[in-house]
Parts: structure tokens; C-alpha cells; sequence
């Protein structure tokens, strides 16, 4: 069933959408750059969870509702919008990281300290979760894809799977950016990625205020 020509056209576009960074690459790099492998990892983890609340809610038909709903919507891209401000304004507010004279980074070690792994998970899922595009996404992509009878159970498999490929992905994004020789470039530069990543959180959450349902 997974190998349907359905599924594999599902997976084709979701794959091609997931890999074109956007909000959720920006929390994983904050993640990873700042806290280290393990809370790039998290972070991850925390996106690819949100993306079944988004099948769920797809298959049951809400999403519908709260795309086609102005007042629904408009809460979800203001709840969305603020997150992202929220966190790029704390990137833009980070100290700046010390760098030479100290103890080298190991390539998984925090640049700012410990990050609680609720933290970090956390990130990652309200970024994904919160963001009305995602909700638009997945109605769009589930209807225009997946025929009405596909089975229910069926279609969970299908998110499923989604959510273990951007799992897997970005969980590579997390290693590659806390490899040794990447770390060290991004610790050179540290404040400026910081700002850059805070800079790009804020602009996004600026466009998703501005989103209008359609």
C-alpha cells in the first residue's frame, strides 16, 4: 500500500516542500548551533511529532474547518506568528559566545550551556504545529492527493511515514551542522548566525501574520 502510486506522489511533493528550508530549518539550526547535537536532535524530533497532530486533525476534516474558518485561522496565524517572533527575538537577544582562549567544542557540545531536552522538543513541535502553512499544506496535499477511499488507517500510515522521513532528516540537518568542521566554522561566527537566524524567525513570523486563508 505504501508503494502505491498515491503514496509515492504524496511523498514526492512532501519530500520536495520538507528539504526547502523554512521555519522549522531555522529552529533546528538555532538548536544545533547553539545547544548542541543532542538538542538539534530533539528539536527534530519535535517537528516530525506535530506532523501527525497535522494528519489527524487533515483526516478528521478540521483542518477544512480552520482553513475555511477566518476566525480559526486567524488564531492559529497569530499564535504561529508570535511564536516565531518570540524565539528569533531571543536568537537576536543571545550573548555572544566565547570563542579562542577557552576549551574547545566537542562537535555535540552545547555552545550556551545544557538545553533541557522538553526544551528543545518543544521547539521544534510548536513551530511546526503553530504554523498555518503546515495546516494548509496538509489539507491541500491530503485532498488534491489522497482519494476519499483511501482507508483512515491508511492514511495514518501515510503520515506516519512522512513524519518519519522529516524525522530522519532533520536529524541529519542536526548532525551535519554540529560535525566538527562545520561547529567550528559556525562557533567563528556565532554571533552573526544568531542574528541571522533571529533575523530570518522574525521575518517568517512576519509573513505568516500577513498570511491570508484561501
Amino acid at each position: 500500500m505504501l508503494l502505491s502510486p498515491e503514496f509515492l506522489t504524496l511523498f514526492g511533493v512532501f519530500v520536495l516542500a520538507a528539504i526547502v528550508p523554512g521555519a522549522d530549518f531555522a529552529c533546528v539550526l538555532r538548536e544545533s548551533v547553539s545547544f548542541g547535537r543532542r538538542a538539534g536532535i530533539l528539536s527534530a524530533l519535535g517537528v516530525s511529532s506535530a506532523i501527525m497532530v497535522h494528519v489527524a486533525y487533515t483526516v478528521a476534516g478540521v483542518g477544512l474547518i480552520i482553513a475555511q474558518s477566518i476566525v480559526l485561522f486567524t488564531i492559529v496565524k497569530w499564535c504561529g506568528a508570535a511564536y516565531l517572533i518570540y524565539i528569533g527575538s531571543r536568537s537576536l537577544m543571545a550573548r555572544r559566545r566565547l570563542t579562542g582562549g577557552g576549551e574547545a567544542l566537542s562537535a555535540s557540545a552545547p555552545a550556551q550551556g545544557r538545553r533541557h531536552a522538553a526544551t528543545s522538543y518543544g521547539v521544534g513541535f510548536l513551530s511546526n504545529l503553530l504554523n498555518p502553512k503546515a495546516t494548509l499544506f496538509f489539507m491541500s496535499l491530503f485532498a488534491t492527493i489522497v482519494s476519499h477511499d483511501t482507508p483512515i488507517a491508511t492514511q495514518f500510515a501515510y503520515g506516519a511515514t512522512l513524519a518519519v522521513f522529516l524525522a530522519l532528516w532533520f536529524s541529519f540537518v542536526a548532525v551535519f551542522l554540529t560535525t566538527r568542521g562545520v561547529r567550528a566554522a559556525f562557533e567563528r561566527m556565532g554571533h552573526w548566525i544568531d542574528r541571522v537566524t533571529g533575523l530570518v524567525l522574525i521575518a517568517l513570523g512576519v509573513r505568516i501574520a500577513l498570511q491570508r486563508a484561501s
